[in-house]
């Protein structure tokens, strides 16, 4: 009779599960690597530190987004379109850098979780252009203001463990612009509504569009508590808002071209 695997009740129990919190730390693997790990339910997630989350080497590149960026290469320009098996490889990718990612937010290593957004943002735009179908494209879209808000959140938050406070105000500002682009695409004039407007926005998606403007929010609160704890003097943007809302519009358009100016530099 094969012996029995051993149990895990032991580790379990030493680490119990939190509902609504999550539960990551580092560890060290049997051969003394760094590898974190994660609390759930149901169990122990154990997460690579580099690489793939997993470990694993998708054609022997470190991720599938480093395979398809070499097929594109061998492709020089010709079409191609990612299959069945290959897409449901991407998924697990997307996810397992999503579990690496939160785990990374919750133990405060924002430039790790900077780098593993960005690592989804651009698997999400090489889908885009090797998608089956624009159904299969649309299912990781619709993730893509939240993978930003964890982006901006995190890079803001480096910027301020490295004393930075102006710079994490720009992070926060190029985040709200990437947020607001996504969720509105062409009709993304350079300001986020504060509310769904379904003649704006669409009908079908103001639902949507509410839970992701939710994000640009929460950023936008992190943004006031940063001008407000370190005495910032207000940037063109919010010398624009100023503007706006006691309308002001020449001085806004006044303001808005100095913000043109400085982007053309």
């Amino acid at each position: 009779m094969p012996r029995r695997p051993p149990h895990l009740d032991a580790l379990l129990n030493d680490w119990p599960y939190e509902f609504g919190e999550v539960n990551a730390r580092r560890a060290f693997g049997a051969d003394g690597r760094s590898v974190l790990q994660m609390r759930v339910d149901l169990g122990v997630l154990q997460l690579e530190v580099s690489g793939r989350p997993d470990g694993a080497r998708p054609e022997g590149f470190e991720s599938l987004a480093d395979w398809i960026r070499q097929r594109d290469a061998e492709a020089d320009g010709s079409p191609w379109r990612l299959d069945a098996d290959e897409c449901a490889e991407v998924d697990r990718e997307f996810v397992q850098y999503y579990h690496r990612r939160v785990a990374w937010l919750a133990l405060r290593e924002f430039l790790n979780a900077t780098k593993d957004a960005d690592h989804t943002l651009a698997l999400m735009d090489l889908c885009a252009q090797h998608a089956p179908n624009d159904e299969w494209v649309e299912l990781h879209e619709r993730y893509r203001p939240f993978v930003l808000f964890h982006r901006t959140q995190a890079a803001a938050l480096a910027c301020l463990e490295e004393g930075e406070p102006r710079q994490a105000i720009d992070a926060l500002d190029a985040g709200l612009e990437q947020i607001a682009d996504a969720i509105l695409g062409d009709s993304f004039d350079g300001a986020l509504p504060a509310a769904a407007d379904p003649y704006t926005v669409g009908e079908e998606s103001a639902d949507r569009f509410l839970a992701d403007a939710d994000f640009a929010d929460k950023l936008r609160t992190l943004r006031q508590s940063i001008v407000a704890e370190y005495g910032l003097q207000p940037t063109l943007e919010d010398q624009l808002s100023e503007a706006i809302a006691n309308e002001q519009y020449e001085r806004a358009a006044q303001i808005r071209d100095r913000i043109s100016e400085q982007r053309d530099r």
